[in-house]
This record gives C-alpha cells, structure tokens and sequence, in this order.
C-alpha cells in the first residue's frame, strides 16, 4: 500500500519547506456620519478603480476592496494591508469604513450606487455586469462585505512534492489537479470555517425591508438569527435561484471550466424576458445563467491571474491553476483590518491539510449533504444539538469541529518544528478557545447585548474606534508616497486607455462575448 500524503510531507525536512505565499481581498462600505451607505463617489485621493492595484471596488462605488500583494509570511500580509487601511482611512474624510459584513442603513436598491469605472469599453463592461447583478438579484444583496483569502504554494514546493509522489505529469497540470485535491477537502470541510470565523448573525432591518424571513428581533432597528452563524452566506445573502441548478463541478479542472463555460452559454427565460437593454443603455451583459464567471457564488475558487480583457476561463484553461481563493470569510468587526493573524495562521493549516489528506472525487449524493452540512451551520451553527453529516453517520457539530482541530495538531508541531515561534499552536489553541468560550458570531451579540446597542450603532461605534486607532498610526514617509504614486499613475492609466478606445462598446461587447 502506498506511503499516506501525511507520511509523505513528514519525510520533508526543514530545507525542504518553503511556506506559504498568501494575500487578502477585503471589502467594506464607506458610510456617512449617521451610518448611512455613502452616496459620494469613490475619493479621488484613492486613485482609479479601474487601474490601483491595490485600492477599487466591489459592486457599489461605496463598497470598497483593499487587495494586499502576494506576500510571504502573515506578519507581512497583515502589515501590507493595515498599510492599506491606514492610506484609506486617511481620505476618508468625516465618512467611515464599515467594519461588519452585514450593510449599514439602507433605503432600498436605488440607496445603493453602482460602481463607476470610467468612460473606457473596459470600465463600462465593469459597470453593466453589475447593472447585470442589480436586474437579477437587488442592489440590496450586493452591498454585503465579506474578506477573500488567497493561498499558493511555491514553485519549488511543487517539484519537490511532485517527486514525492513520483508523478510524471507536467508541472501545469500536476498543480491544478493537486489544487482541486485541496478543493475537494475545501468544499467537504467548508462548515468548520463558518463556525470559526462566521461573524454576522445580525443586521439592519432596512435590509430585509418587505423580505420574508424568520429572524428573531433584537431591539426597534436591528434582526438576527438565534442560531446563526453567517447571514451573509445564507438565503438572505449571496443567493439567487438561477444558480442553483448550475451543478458546477469542483472534482477538476476539466469539469470545473466545463461546467462553468455551459452556464455563461446557456440563456436563462426570466433573464431573457429582462433583455440587455433598456434604450440606448446597456443593463446586462447577456441573457445567461452567469454574465461572466465572477458571477457564480462559492465559497472557494480555483484562480489564475488574467492578462487584460482575458476571460478566468481562458486563463485557467491556458495555463492552470495558480493559487486557491478563499471567499466565505466574514469580516472580523473586532479587527480594524477585517482579520487577525491566528485566524491566518489557522487557514494556511487548514488548507495544507485539505491537500495532504485523501480526498476522493465528490459524487452527487456527497455533494448534496456537503451543502446541507455547510448551511445548517450558515443557520444554526450555534445550536448545542446540530448534527452534520459526515461518512454516513450523523455526529454532533462541536465534537465534529474538536474532531478535526485535534487532527491537525500534528501537523501544527511539523510546521511549528520549522519555524520555531509555536504560530500554528497558538492559533490551534485560539480556535479551541473560540468553540469552548464563543464563537464570533456570539461573541458579536453577547458585545451588542452589553452595549445595548443595535447592530447600525454598535457597529457604527466599532468602526470609529478603528478609524481612530488607524489614523492615529502614521504611515512611514515612503510608503506613504508609494500610496499616492499609485494614486498618480493610476489615474493617468485610465486617462491612457480611455484616450486609446476607438471601437463602440456594441462592437466590443459583441467581440467579447465571441472570445
């Protein structure tokens, strides 16, 4: 029988280990001083949101996105991007960065200003898909935040683990398939992440304004779900019906950008019905089940750097899968940068382990109970008697969640051995600490409930008390002017590709969609 992946990387000496590369994608609403989504277009001092690299936005010129660099260890990462947050929040100016997932106040979709990017044929095809999302699904679900945490492994780690295997595959494709290895462990392990880190189990009733729904009243102006862990990643949030029936496949590359190439082929009757435009003007970019891939929620992507105008498609298919993408992260509300570096620590563990763990391909009736274990625990993660799923017997979800802790212990010591500074322990230790003393999402009631605050004010005053602590941290003179070169240049690479447009955007809609 041949040697477990476990046993394999215990064979890996010191030399043999070259950590981990690792970014963050973390978004967050402007607000005015009431608490209010911000009706202001995107500051100026930040640069273009076409062309930063790292300051834009996601799908409301008030939502912005902060995207770190590749970096090599968690101290750096969370440097760079308190950097970040320390740039933005000094041009903010008396408006506030939101630090919960769940939105601010809101007065229905028309509060809630789509993105701008520009007069250029790229940046109006950023702008129709998301005229595309508000038709489809509300302006209302697009204004939730969330972070999105991106991991690789590095090139030489690949070969050398290639060797360990002894597979004779190139390395492109031997990196993707190991990908979806981890993937597939991702997407059977997805649960544990969202009682870890869920961290948003109430919000503004303004969000769920004439909504069905079955949450439970807090106080005149706040909901939340007794239970729940995340409503951000339930059916109130990302969710809509038409993706539903998608049945995207996450055992390889090949299924995956198969599956995916059928949706944004394959015209959906309610969205036909809509039509692409309304006049003269442009309110989605096809009558599809997804626009573009982007479109499609889950909790964990396969991704590939796309060269301008390149489709994450073709870019994956081209050339494999480059690193992992996170999504269903909630932001930290306790952390003026949205995350904390034992909840990094923790997922770099984590998913290493999805990759040295068997990991069969995932059938249909698998794949269903995966899903239902990852929404029980989206619902009622905090329910002392959930039961989950998990090979094919049913089991207590913190016996389960201690289960799995205890499992990657070992590997903990392995990498701690390594690095001798103990960070995978202390972050193992902050996690069995989390599930005996209370998970984020209590620890966020149990903090409003203290406060006797609702969630727009409790959260309103949190948000204050990071934008004071981070203001009050100035930036080293250099990397200040790093940030407002970026700005500079930005700007003028819109100007430059905007000048540079000659075609009509119809013509290059259509080339578009033909690529």
């Amino acid at each position: 029988m041949a040697e477990s992946r476990h046993a394999l990387f215990r064979q890996f000496s010191k030399s043999d280990w070259f950590g981990f590369l690792k970014g963050v994608e973390k978004e967050g609403l402007r607000v005015d001083r009431n608490g209010f989504i911000a009706q202001t277009p995107h500051p100026e001092a930040l640069g273009s949101t076409l062309t930063h690299p790292r300051i834009t936005t996601d799908y409301s010129e008030a939502l912005l996105e902060l995207i770190t660099p590749v970096c090599d260890s968690t101290d750096s990462l969370l440097e760079s991007l308190r950097d970040i947050h320390r740039f933005v929040q000094q041009n903010l100016g008396d408006e506030v960065f939101w630090a919960a997932s769940m939105p601010c106040e809101l007065d229905g979709d028309e509060s809630i200003p789509i993105a701008e990017y520009g007069s250029s044929n790229i940046g109006y095809l950023k702008h129709v898909y998301r005229q595309g999302l508000a038709v489809r699904y509300g302006r209302i679900m697009q204004s939730i935040a969330g972070a999105h945490y991106n991991l690789s492994l590095p090139d030489a780690f690949w070969e050398k683990w290639q060797q360990a295997l002894d597979n004779r595959q190139s390395i492109k494709d031997f990196k993707s398939d190991q990908y979806f290895w981890l993937i597939r462990n991702f997407r059977r392990r997805s649960w544990l992440l969202m009682l870890l880190f869920g961290a948003s189990p109430v919000l503004d009733e303004s969000f769920v304004a004439g909504v069905q729904h079955d949450l439970s009243r807090f106080d005149p102006r706040t909901l939340y779900g007794q239970n729940a862990t995340s409503l951000r990643m339930g059916d109130l949030g990302y969710h809509n019906n038409a993706q539903a029936s998608l049945n995207i496949c996450f055992n390889e590359l090949s299924t995956y950008t198969q599956t995916l190439d059928r949706a944004i082929h394959t015209t959906w009757p309610p969205y036909e019905e809509i039509g692409t435009r309304r006049g003269d003007r442009f309110i989605q970019i096809n009558t599809s089940v997804l626009q573009i891939e982007n479109e499609y929620y889950s909790a964990v992507r396969p991704k590939r750097t796309t060269e301008r105008e390149e489709k994450p498609i073709q870019a994956l298919e081209a050339r494999g899968v480059e690193y992992i993408e996170v999504r269903c992260l909630d932001l930290d509300p306790f952390s003026p940068v949205g995350v904390n570096r034992e909840q990094i620590d923790f997922l770099d563990l984590f998913l290493l382990d999805c990759l040295l763990s068997d990991s069969p391909r995932i059938g249909d009736a698998e794949c269903e109970r995966l899903d239902d274990n990852y929404k029980d625990v989206v619902s009622r993660g905090r329910d002392a008697d959930l039961t989950l799923c998990c090979g094919g017997e049913r089991a207590n979800v913190m016996t389960l969640a201690s289960d799995i802790l205890d499992r990657l212990a070992p590997l903990a010591e392995q990498l701690d051995g390594w690095s001798g500074d103990g960070r995978y322990a202390r972050a193992l230790e902050s996690q069995r600490r989390s599930l005996a003393e209370g998970v984020p999402s209590r620890r966020v009631l149990d903090a409003m409930r203290s406060s006797g605050l609702g969630h727009r004010d409790w959260v309103m005053d949190i948000s204050r008390r990071h934008q004071q602590t981070l203001r009050e941290e100035s930036l080293a003179p250099d990397v200040l002017a790093s940030f407002e070169d970026m700005s500079r240049v930005s700007l003028s690479e819109q100007a430059d590709i905007e000048a540079a447009d000659t075609v009509p955007f119809e013509r290059f809609l259509a080339h578009y969609l033909r690529s």
